[in-house]
């Protein structure tokens, strides 16, 4: 029987669905998929969760972790009683993901030596620098490595103790599974990959033993770092304690085969098909990211732009902003307050809609607008702090119409000066994929990001389940037994009757992004000022 034939409910009872968990900025999302038919969606959960700002760091507190991660997995569970009157019980195969870069360190007892460190804090500055001359890369300040280096210059209480650290995938993938281990991608934003090797960079590793030695004794780097996996090979099977875990009703059992555990980057890629060189995708989101797979590598090290690989271990070149829609978000919620007060009955997935649409009518350039869109530091801008701002002289034309595409523009402004530098490096693209909520109004987000990179971007349907899709595929990719390399999985079995909507820059968007970057470049000055001026 075909999976086209085979009911959900069967493909659930038998245990033939793969699972698919994400922890984003904003949401935890699982989303369940046919196995043998990925792009089947058979049901999905979420619950929101946000991050905290304590003692100078971004956090997130483990307990809400796993308290997110339960209510998720109920969620879904319920939807697939609710839809299929069956229950999950055994599944093909499972896999987690999650936001990448940060710090979590653990002791010889396993216990967290200090809050989560997210990778939105930019106060590892000092280090960063150092281990990009050092290693003669580009180390972001995001960056695992960068984390714990940050920590040894300014002589933490906890680095003594420290014997293994990991990023948030890797510190749930252990907990249900017992396996130390990460997917490839996200162990290439802990600490630089070796592409022959498919593991950590060995003579750089070296490099920085020797660096920490007198100030971190018997500190050695790969005794701390989880073992490297790429897409496809089996990273354990879940415990009946991480059962227990994600699912305390006690109907899941163990035994169900896991993925490698990825960054978001990494599922991105993957729910764009944008695994092969030439391709790229864009995922926007709290913070907002561009990938691009290599056809070789860059001629120099560029501050802006991060080497990472796809989930099969293939070089990337992205550009990481730490700001992406939340700004745009807080605007629309504004307006979406006074409809409400002036008598309004539009939800806020209408109003988005309606002030999107909006934007269309605004000018190529936004009317001589600036949006600033930067709630927390932004490395690539050089700004240590978030301010975020709207800017216009008295002889700019502030309409809706400019103001909505301002606030477009400005959550791509950042991204765009990356990808100026990536330009440079002669990097081609065939197309961009595009994903991620801001892309749901058919045809604004999508047409403003193709004009500002001046390139196709697509969208595919399944773009709204993002990464959560994205490691369900994933899962399923590792339970599948015929063979394929992941990019041929994804464009023969996965994408095969995937309709993208592609849109090409529009000719006055082209130039009138290019005369709002201009503008957006040199008033990156009013943010220094800001951020000097107000604390």
């Amino acid at each position: 029987m075909s999976a086209a034939t085979t009911s959900a409910a069967e493909v659930i009872s038998s245990g033939r669905a793969a699972l698919g968990i994400e922890l984003g900025s904003t949401r935890i999302k699982a989303c369940l998929v046919d196995a043998d038919d990925p792009t089947r969606v058979l049901a999905t959960g979420s619950h929101a969760w946000e991050n905290r700002y304590r003692d100078g760091n971004w956090t997130y507190a483990l307990d809400d972790v796993w308290t997110g991660l339960q209510a998720a997995y109920a969620a879904l569970a319920a939807d697939v009683q609710r839809e299929h009157g069956v229950a999950i019980e055994t599944l093909a195969a499972a896999g987690v993901s999650a936001m990448m870069h940060g710090y979590l360190a653990f002791d010889a007892d396993d216990e967290l030596l200090v809050p989560f460190r997210t990778w939105r804090n930019t106060s590892t500055e000092r280090a960063a620098g150092v281990l990009s001359e050092l290693l003669g890369t580009n180390i972001p300040l995001r960056w695992s490595i960068a984390h714990l280096y940050q920590a040894v210059l300014d002589e933490e209480d906890h680095i003594p103790d420290v014997v293994s650290f990991t990023t948030l995938a890797g510190y749930v993938h252990e907990k249900l599974t017992g396996r130390r281990v990460l997917g490839i991608g996200d162990a290439s934003g802990m600490f630089p990959i070796d592409v022959a090797t498919n593991d950590y960079d060995a003579e750089m590793m070296a490099k920085f033993d020797r660096l920490v030695a007198e100030r971190a004794p018997g500190l050695e780097l790969r005794s701390l770092l989880p073992d490297v996996l790429v897409a496809g090979e089996s990273a354990g099977e879940l415990t009946a304690e991480g059962a227990a875990l994600l699912d305390p009703s006690g109907a899941l059992r163990p035994g169900v085969l896991f993925c490698p555990p990825e960054g978001d980057a990494g599922t991105g890629m993957v729910a764009t098909n944008s695994v092969a060189p030439r391709t790229g995708n864009v995922s926007a989101g709290t913070s907002i990211f561009a990938m691009v797979v290599l056809e070789h590598p860059l001629d120099s090290a560029h501050d802006e732009l991060d080497l990472v690989t796809t989930p099969a271990g293939d070089l990337v070149a992205m550009v990481h902003c730490n700001n992406g829609a939340s700004e745009l978000a807080a605007w629309v919620g504004l307006f979406e307050r006074f409809a409400a007060i002036a008598g309004g009955t539009l939800d806020p997935d209408e109003v988005f809609e309606a002030l999107f649409v909006e934007s269309l009518d605004g000018a190529p350039d936004a009317g001589g607008l600036l949006a600033y869109n930067h709630l927390a530091g932004e490395p690539i801008a050089g700004l240590p702090e978030g301010r975020p701002l709207f800017v216009r002289t008295p002889d700019s034309r502030l309409t809706l119409a400019n103001f909505m595409r301002a606030q477009l523009y400005g959550v791509f402004g950042t991204l765009a000066l990356g990808m100026r530098v990536l330009a440079d490096e002669g990097v081609q693209l065939d197309r961009m994929y595009a994903h991620g909520g801001v892309f749901r109004t058919a045809g604004v987000a999508q047409r403003f990001l193709a004009g500002a990179l001046d390139a196709p971007v697509a969208v595919a349907a399944t773009a709204s389940e993002g990464g959560a899709w994205g490691i369900a595929v994933l899962a399923a990719f590792a339970a599948d037994t015929a063979g394929d390399p992941l990019d041929a999985y994804l464009t023969d079995r996965v994408f095969a009757q995937t309709s993208f909507d592609s849109i090409d820059p529009d000719p006055e968007d082209v130039p009138g992004f290019a005369a709002y970057l201009t503008r957006y470049r040199a008033g990156l000055a009013i943010e220094h000022a800001a951020i000097a001026a107000t604390h």
